[in-house]
């Protein structure tokens, strides 16, 4: 049964992150053991709580039911004819709260707590389980809310610091969740979680080229939507001929060089009509529509799309694929990224295939 180290999918959902947009590339620059990332996403959070702490947590209002000696907010007449607390010069009101014990802090201390279990540092995991007992006693007691519910989560202007400390609580509680196994040695079996481990693999590579890509030097892309040369259209077309997505664009802004990365999470061959093994047909097609249908489009960004070259990027076991070629102007890249190798090696393979040497 084939495996990816739990070190490396960590490193994947670090990458794919919000969390990742804010973390300095110099952090991630030494290969580590799998305790390692909890500790620098512990380090991260316990940082955002304290700054934050300092400038008082953010509030939210939340709905109360109450009986009072006046009347706040809304009356529930019901409530109040029902037991009679007029006769004691009482009502029973609905009213709106403002609280520190809002899903958002709620969310950051379960990460506290989660996170203090993981990290290898004791110092550091006494910091993290202080913070979240401080939280409790300032008020932040009722039970953390899911994921599900804390994406909902909107950020104003005058909470905006918030940001990082909720991409470092979520990561903090996603690195919990990817082990079989109790202990640091994990490992989890892809066939298991396909869907999410594919989601994953390709969010993480546009967050490293983000992450680690000069932003004076490189413009990195993602999800970036590509319009079809179209012409002599009929009516309803636009309504049923598909649209074009690329997963990763990165061009250079001191020289003529285009780079479009498609990221498939499938093995890179597969059985050809007279051969053991071929690369896949499909995905090439995919690719060369990509890189022909902007020829000619003046795009003032990139204009030198006329040349650009493509890479689809499989990831691999313990093997290595890199081949190419080109077809009318694009150098087209075949090649893999070994998902059991070390962080240092991943990192130098990936920022290798952007330089395109």
């Amino acid at each position: 049964m084939v495996s990816i180290p739990i070190r490396n999918i960590w490193w994947l959902m670090l990458y794919a992150s919000d969390l990742g947009r804010s973390t300095d590339p110099a952090q991630l620059a030494a290969e580590g053991l799998p305790e390692e990332i909890p500790d620098l996403v512990a380090e991260i959070l316990a940082r955002s709580v304290e700054q934050r702490q300092r400038r008082q947590l953010s509030t939210a209002f939340r709905q109360r039911e109450a009986v009072l000696t006046r009347v706040r907010g809304r009356i529930d007449h019901l409530t109040t004819s029902r037991r009679q607390l007029l006769a004691k010069g009482q009502v029973a009101c609905r009213f709106e709260e403002l609280t520190i014990d809002s899903p958002r802090n709620r969310f950051v201390r379960a990460a506290l707590e989660t996170v203090a279990r993981l990290v290898r540092q004791p110092a550091l995991s006494h910091r993290c389980r202080s913070l979240a007992h401080g939280l409790r006693l300032q008020g932040v007691v009722g039970e953390p809310p899911t994921r599900k519910q804390i994406s909902n989560e909107r950020f104003s202007r005058h909470d905006a610091i918030d940001q990082q400390m909720l991409a470092a609580a979520r990561l903090a509680m996603d690195l919990a969740l990817p082990t079989e196994e109790a202990g640091p040695n994990s490992l989890l079996d892809p066939q298991r979680c396909v869907h999410w481990l594919r989601r994953l693999y390709e969010k993480a590579i546009g967050g490293f080229f983000r992450l680690h890509l000069n932003q004076a030097e490189w413009v990195v892309s993602t999800g970036r939507p590509l319009s079809w040369p179209l012409a002599g259209a009929t009516t309803g077309i636009a309504q049923v001929f598909p649209s074009m997505r690329t997963d990763i664009v990165i061009d250079r802004r001191d020289r003529p060089q285009r780079l479009v990365i498609d990221t498939k999470f499938t093995g890179v061959f597969s059985r050809g009509w007279y051969r053991e093994q071929s690369l896949r047909a499909g995905t090439i097609y995919q690719l060369y529509a990509y890189l022909r249908s902007q020829e000619g489009r003046d795009d003032p960004a990139a204009p030198w799309a006329d040349s650009a070259a493509g890479l689809l990027l499989h990831p691999a076991i313990d093997t290595e694929v890199d081949e190419s070629v080109s077809i009318q102007g694009h150098r087209l890249r075949f090649a893999t990224v070994d998902l059991t190798a070390s962080h240092a090696v991943l990192r130098a393979r990936l920022l290798q295939f952007a330089s395109q040497e």
